[in-house]
């Protein structure tokens, strides 16, 4: 898929369920909109195929983690990190990486995943059915720009990381602002 498919597009409407600690520090399930993380802010999103996954835990998440101050500071109010994986899952992968800036979403029933298309058959894995590797710039709901790993469009037994890391979204927001 062309990175011009999704931009100008809105964000699928989805609802996350996620586990998250309340005021006590005990662990609450919540219900999170896309439209609490997307209505009137700019968001950088990125999808990966799956928690404590090599590249995802070694470069992709630790990448935006590393950087997110830079980000905050060319205008993101948030960076979110998106795979098709349950809150347990995504929980325990933020805490084993030190993850502490980067929100992690679970998108454990591919609703998001599908909404934006961007759903992939990974069975050559084990994986079943997973989100392709982008990151995309989210601005009041509307995908602003796009960054897709090549290969989709063959469902590419690869897993590319040449486009949705940090460096290009950087690189992209500093000479767009």
């Amino acid at each position: 898929m062309d990175s011009s498919a999704l931009e100008g597009k809105k964000v699928p409407q989805t609802t996350f369920k996620i586990r998250a600690k309340d005021d006590a520090g005990e662990y609450q399930w919540r219900d999170i909109t896309t439209d609490d993380i997307f209505k009137g802010k700019k968001i950088v999103m990125f999808a990966l195929p799956g928690a404590f996954t090599p590249t995802c835990s070694s470069t992709h998440l630790p990448g935006y983690e590393e950087k997110f101050d830079e980000l905050k500071e060319l205008g993101i109010d948030h960076t979110y990190c998106l795979s098709v994986n349950d809150t347990f899952v995504m929980n325990a992968w933020g805490k084993d990486l030190g993850a502490d800036k980067v929100r992690l979403l679970p998108d454990g029933n591919l609703e998001f995943t599908r909404g934006m298309g961007m759903n992939v058959k990974k069975e050559n894995l084990g994986f079943g059915e997973r989100s392709w590797r982008y990151s995309v710039l989210v601005e009041d709901g509307e995908i602003k720009k796009a960054f897709i790993e090549p290969g989709f469009e063959d469902n590419c037994e690869e897993d590319p990381f040449e486009v949705s890391d940090v460096d290009t979204m950087l690189k992209y927001l500093k000479e767009n602002s």
